[in-house]
């Protein structure tokens, strides 16, 4: 059976099923993309940045965490390392803050992957009771055996296809949300690890700072 006809044989859910799936691959693309980007620059530039900080060159750590701002990472630091001269619990709310700031682009588009999950195979299922209840209306009492009962058989065979293809649109949008939902915990545990590392510094610093300016007895 052909693409044509097997549409057409789907009936009109197929539209809804149609319309997630065009959805579906143009939000899969802009993700791949966005974390395609992170993953092949994220850790590059944040050892770069945590070195120069731990080397006090605190102005080349800011220019390159600027140089850098599509990153969440690099926009968090940057958060943290403009405030003047902050005491460490403000440097880590800095911090914590920025990285709560950041979550909702991380988790971009995972609800609408979810609905898309829920409602396909319901939206399938529906296709498939639609197309029973229009084959079994053509059917007359007394005529099984019939020609009209081999286009039953047909129609239920045909009918069968919308709820097919929800589950083909929710597996293949299911495979992609939880690749995208793995990514995302992994880039809070290395946010958390980085954030970690720079607060740490800081302190250093900040203790270095407090004991040169200590008057002396």
């Amino acid at each position: 059976m052909q693409f044509g006809n097997l549409f057409t044989a789907g009936g009109v859910v197929m539209w809804p099923l149609l319309g997630f799936s065009l959805l579906a691959v143009a939000l899969i693309i802009e993700r791949v993309r966005f974390w395609v980007k992170i993953n092949n620059r994220q850790n590059r530039v944040v050892r770069e940045v945590l070195q120069l900080y731990r080397l006090d060159n605190v102005v080349g750590a800011l220019d390159k965490l600027q140089q850098n701002t599509d990153l969440p990472i690099a926009r968090i630091f940057l958060a943290a390392l403009e405030l003047e001269e902050p005491t460490p619990e403000e440097f880590r709310l800095a911090l914590e803050s920025e990285a709560q700031a950041e979550i909702p682009l991380l988790k971009r588009f995972q609800n609408i992957f979810e609905t898309i999950i829920g409602l396909a195979p319901l939206l399938g299922l529906l296709g498939t009771v639609l197309g029973l209840i229009a084959s079994f209306a053509s059917l007359n009492i007394g005529e099984v055996g019939g020609a009209k009962t081999t286009g039953v058989t047909g129609g239920i065979s045909e009918a069968l296809v919308s709820t097919a293809s929800g589950l083909v649109v929710a597996i293949f949008t299911l495979l992609f949300a939880n690749t995208f939902r793995g990514l995302y915990q992994r880039q809070i545990a290395w946010i958390q690890e980085y954030g970690g590392q720079l607060e740490l510094l800081y302190r250093r610093r900040y203790e270095r700072g407090e004991k040169s300016y200590a008057p002396t007895r």
